[in-house]
């Protein structure tokens, strides 16, 4: 479950206080915020969290950024200092901030299923209705944001092990099949992946939905039973222990009840990363998942972090990024998630990030004033 606002607080900062604010530059951002100003004010705005920002608490700053084209690092990072404050996401048991990393998986696959492509990727289906308060039937978990409706009766959808035993067969929702049932679970945790076709096409599937059960970690899984040291788990190392077993492969995948659902993207830019949660490109880099139920989209986040330095060059992680995605496993107000980027050297960077890291929220200074 997501924090509630009494387990953490902001606490006001200098940006001098931000170690490596002054060594960052963050105007690869300015895109990404004109997306997002686009889509707030075109389509709708997104969803405030328990923190209590909105969009209109954002929209300043994004309105600002519209007309903005940063000629230098500086005058980037000076865009920020004029018209925001840094808050500091302090928790109530003062344990430091955590981020893992995801990045979007490119994987061979074919449009018609044959000896070698067996696994499909399916579209959401007709009977799976989003859950609310109002319609949540009192014996499914208030976390369960998906349901099936059948017949009349809303229950809870079944879970990855109905599904691979072949509940959605017959329906016409494949998309494309996969060559290992491994790898489709993979894109299934990231949320996204490129697709790369025998004749050299290149497809795009986004997320779309997810049968509703709580995401459980086949990692946390292999480390209970002793199959993988604690200090070794990693994508690889999972992935690696799956290949070797592939009489286990069904029990531990199981193991993890969630199941995505995708849609079909264009891939218009082959540079720019997918189109996730906030409806607007992902940037490799400078993107962030969070709890969405605490967080809004579109706020600027600094993240530090000491010992992660595989992704600078041997130098502690520290910039400037923007709340564009959540996920399952995003859970609390000082967790987050940073997109490596697409395809293979994405992935062996984003496999092995599991670090402690402070969590400050750029807050625009109308907004600030509620926090202190």
């Amino acid at each position: 479950m997501s924090a509630a606002p009494g387990d953490f607080r902001l606490e006001p900062v200098a940006f001098d206080d931000l170690k490596g604010w002054r060594d960052d530059d963050p105007s690869s951002l300015f895109r990404a915020m004109r997306d997002c100003r686009d889509y707030i004010t075109g389509t709708k705005p997104y969803r405030t969290g328990s923190l209590g920002l909105s969009a209109d608490d954002l929209l300043p700053l994004l309105n600002d950024a519209a007309s903005f084209d940063p000629m230098d690092a500086a005058e980037a990072r000076a865009f920020f200092e004029e018209r925001c404050r840094p808050f500091l996401i302090h928790r109530a048991d003062d344990n430091p901030g955590f981020v893992t990393a995801f990045y979007e998986p490119e994987i061979e696959v074919s449009a018609v299923p044959d000896a070698i492509y067996r696994y499909p990727f399916y579209r959401r289906p007709d009977d799976l209705i989003d859950l609310d308060d109002k319609n949540r039937p009192e014996d499914i978990d208030p976390s369960y944001m998906f349901g099936r409706l059948r017949d009349g009766v809303i229950s809870a959808y079944p879970d990855r092990g109905e599904i691979d035993r072949g509940y959605l067969e017959g329906r016409g929702l494949e998309i494309a099949w996969a060559k290992a049932k491994v790898d489709l679970f993979f894109v299934h945790v990231q949320g996204a992946a490129r697709l790369r076709y025998p004749d050299g096409r290149l497809g795009r599937i986004t997320y779309a939905a997810k049968a509703g059960h709580p995401f459980s970690p086949v990692g946390r899984l292999l480390i209970d039973r002793g199959e993988i040291a604690r200090s070794e788990i990693s994508m690889q190392s999972i992935h690696a222990w799956l290949n070797a077993h592939p009489d286990q492969i069904d029990e531990v995948l199981w193991h993890n009840r969630s199941y995505i659902f995708f849609r079909e993207a264009a891939v218009d830019d082959p540079q720019a990363g997918p189109v996730a949660a906030a409806k607007v490109p992902l940037i490799a880099g400078r993107s962030l998942a969070v709890d969405r139920l605490i967080h809004t989209f579109g706020f600027p986040f600094f993240i530090r972090s000491q010992s992660l330095t595989h992704l600078d060059d041997g130098r502690p992680f520290q910039r400037l990024m923007l709340a564009l995605d959540t996920g399952s496993a995003i859970l609390g107000p000082a967790r987050g998630d940073i997109f490596t980027g697409s395809g293979y050297d994405a992935g062996e960077l984003a496999g092995t990030v599991r670090n402690d890291a402070d969590f400050y929220i750029l807050l625009p200074k109308a907004a600030a004033e509620r926090f202190g």
